[in-house]
């Protein structure tokens, strides 16, 4: 995983948002982990988005998934 480069899907507000995107691509069997997951919990809203990752070779697939959400 480490020689993977890891690309910013999406960016949320709030964790719970973030969750729901990484749950439908989980369920697509598309790869994905959260950034800054406990940071904007803490933090007021826009300070420090959740970041949703992908792997780079995921990324088109993914992004078309959650852009038809």
């Amino acid at each position: 995983m480490q020689d993977e480069t890891m690309i910013v899907l999406a960016e949320y507000n709030t964790i719970t948002e973030a969750e729901i995107a990484k749950s439908m691509l989980d369920s697509a069997g598309i790869w994905a982990t959260i950034r800054n997951e406990y940071m904007s919990a803490i933090y007021p809203i826009g300070t420090m988005p959740a970041q949703v990752v992908v792997r780079e070779e995921d990324y088109e697939k993914a992004r078309a998934m959650l852009h038809h959400r």
